[in-house]
């Protein structure tokens, strides 16, 4: 597959130019991958499936990410209603290396084979000493899952005839093709775009919302020439990653200052994606969903409340709906406890708003 690699910048809405030897625990080669599992009508385009959570022995308690988020907003959603059954919504297969291969180096995912490195990805020091095959099961297994999810989701928000699709995981915006960061040890960004782009469904024109907390740096490297993607990164220019190459991939920055509230994040959103729609016409829109704009968030730093979230959200998703244009939802960042309630109330919102066509 041959890949072009979006030029200019902007700020504030404004247009602007210890290891070990252990080695990857390989999953057995299949069949099945994101490009072939069956899209239905008939189903929920939600995609999840419970080895999304990560677990090694409590040591992912030792970052501030919610490692069962996904869990948790599914168990939610099923009890309110949304989803009736397991059967209802999508289930990914576990990504190939072969697959992350269409978008990733060899150097990278060589890489991975020492805990070392994936210890300083995860942002998890403790996982330099624990055994890779175990790091590659607990940790980097769950992600390859959840990396496919975005993909999966991406495709039944284009193929179902519904217009939308949720993955309750996803949205790794610090990895690119060569380097992972800041808990994102995939490009599953990258990897969505790519597969769009050579679907045969005529999408050329995607526009990346991203409104997590941080500047989305890793799919902004890899699609820095990219024209046939336009990014929106609404994010706290005071936190990590301050990468001042990546910005220059965004089409339409906004830059937040610290405990920016419900009232400006709002007014700015709304102007800038209006205008982001009407200048790029997109026929496809990835969102990235962080939550980690939520007020307390440790590593956000921004004052949003959880009905600030719920209003972003269906603000995103009605402009979406009112141009027929099909938006994936990635959930990405979101370092409270309470971020998982706040996402399944913003969905179920969503569907009380019709704004999330359901299954016949």
């Amino acid at each position: 597959m041959c890949f072009r690699l979006n030029t200019a910048s902007a700020t504030d809405c404004s247009m602007s130019s210890g290891t070990d030897d252990d080695k990857e625990d390989e999953s057995p080669q299949r069949e099945a991958n994101p490009a072939t599992v069956p899209i239905s009508r008939d189903r929920l385009p939600i995609v999840y499936r419970p080895e999304y959570g990560v677990k090694f022995l409590g040591l992912q308690k030792l970052h501030p990410f919610d490692a069962a988020k996904g869990g948790n907003i599914y168990r939610l959603l099923k009890t309110n209603g949304l989803i009736r059954n397991d059967e209802d919504v999508y289930a990914p297969d576990e990504i190939t290396p072969e697959e992350l291969l269409e978008v990733h180096t060899k150097r990278y995912m060589d890489s991975l084979k020492w805990s070392l490195n994936v210890a300083k990805i995860a942002e998890i020091p403790p996982l330099l000493f624990v055994p890779n095959c175990f790091v590659q099961r607990s940790y980097l297994r769950p992600m390859r899952f959840q990396t496919s999810g975005s993909m999966l989701a991406a495709r039944a928000a284009l193929q179902s005839g519904l217009g939308w699709a949720i993955n309750l995981g996803g949205g790794f915006h610090h990895c690119s093709a060569d380097r992972g960061g800041g808990f994102c040890p995939y490009a599953d960004i990258t990897l969505t775009v790519k597969m769009l782009q050579t679907s045969g469904n005529g999408i050329d024109r995607i526009l990346i919302v991203d409104l997590d907390a941080h500047q989305g740096n890793g799919y902004e490297r890899d699609l820095m020439h990219d024209a046939g993607v336009f990014i929106l990164d609404m994010y706290n220019y005071r936190i990590y990653p301050r990468d001042h190459t990546a910005k220059l991939a965004i089409r339409r920055a906004v830059e937040l200052k610290p405990h920016t509230d419900d009232a400006e994040y709002l007014r700015k959103l709304r102007n800038c994606l209006q205008r982001s729609l009407a200048e790029f016409e997109p026929n496809f829109i990835i969102y990235n969903a962080g939550t980690d704009i939520l007020k307390g968030d440790p590593l956000g730093l921004l004052d949003i409340t959880p009905e600030g979230v719920i209003e972003r959200d269906e603000f995103v998703f009605r402009c979406a709906q009112e141009r027929s244009i099909p938006v994936v939802m990635l959930l990405s960042g979101g370092y409270l406890r309470s971020s998982a309630r706040v996402i399944a109330s913003s969905i179920l919102n969503l569907r009380d708003k019709a704004l999330l066509p359901m299954v016949e």
